[in-house]
């Protein structure tokens, strides 16, 4: 039986009706139509979203949702339990890669800091000799920051594997579905916690994206804020370069994405 259109069952479950609209493009939520066009769905639709919704959040990409809501359909829950096992061993080997690479980049902070608060306090310009002005080698990933008393230290962390494959991976990244598993009070908590965090900052384009130049201390916010959007937002790729008093955070996504992306870090220019 057909009961809702589109804005009550958004008002129901707490997606918003863009995102409805974007399911059912990508076939995993079926809506009637009335003789004037309008949506109309079921109340097994709400059921259905909170399935969508709790897969998603576990970081499930569109096209496994899809084959995952068909097993779901069957209405066996031994053969859900038997297909979502291995997805969610593979997420969660994911995420402890991340989380190993995103605690090295705490540490490498955290050398960084040691070394500046070591460095003796000059009356005169800056120069080599105070050593976070000497040229920087450029440490990516897990890498720990290290250096002497005249040495810099430049340090990069990507937390999005996509931007690293190449061909055919690298193009998958591009067209990925833009959709967020946040919504209602979830997703304008999120934009407030981003804009807050980004305000003040210097912006410029990059290909796909733009980079946002801030305080060297605001990197601990950003990293965690980072992390948390790939949880719900996973077409958003994120590059925190570290480059003495300064953080260079580079930000892409799909073309789908651009709207969102300046909704939440701002315009350039």
């Amino acid at each position: 039986m057909t009961s809702m259109r589109i804005s009550q069952l958004a008002e129901r479950s707490g997606v918003p009706a863009t995102t409805l609209r974007f399911y059912e493009n990508a076939g995993l939520l079926a809506a009637d139509r009335t003789p004037a066009g309008y949506r109309m769905y079921g109340e097994d639709a709400v059921d259905r979203l909170a399935f969508i919704c709790a897969a998603k959040h576990l970081g499930l990409a569109l096209e496994e949702i899809g084959e995952l809501v068909g097993v779901w359909e069957a209405g066996a829950c031994r053969d859900v339990k038997a297909d979502l096992r291995p997805r969610i061993s593979a997420r969660l080997a994911e995420a402890e890669s991340r989380a190993a690479e995103l605690a090295a980049f705490t540490a490498s902070l955290r050398g960084a800091l040691a070394h500046l608060d070591a460095l003796p306090d000059r009356a005169g310009r800056c120069d080599p000799e105070c050593g976070f002005l000497a040229p920087g080698s450029s440490i990516s990933g897990s890498a720990p920051v290290s250096g002497g008393a005249h040495g810099g230290q430049s340090v990069d962390v990507v937390m999005s594997p996509g931007r690293q494959a190449a061909g055919a991976e690298a193009e998958q990244w591009r067209s990925a579905p833009v959709a967020c598993s946040l919504g209602g009070d979830g997703l304008h908590e999120r934009t407030a916690q981003w804009r807050d965090a980004v305000s003040g900052a210097t912006r410029a384009a990059v290909p796909e994206g733009l980079r946002l130049t801030l305080p060297v201390d605001r990197v601990p916010r950003i990293a965690e804020l980072a992390a948390a959007e790939q949880q719900c937002c996973p077409f958003f790729d994120f590059r925190l370069h570290l480059d003495g008093p300064h953080l260079h955070l580079e930000v892409r996504a799909p073309a789908d994405g651009g709207a969102l992306l300046t909704d939440l870090f701002g315009r350039t220019g």
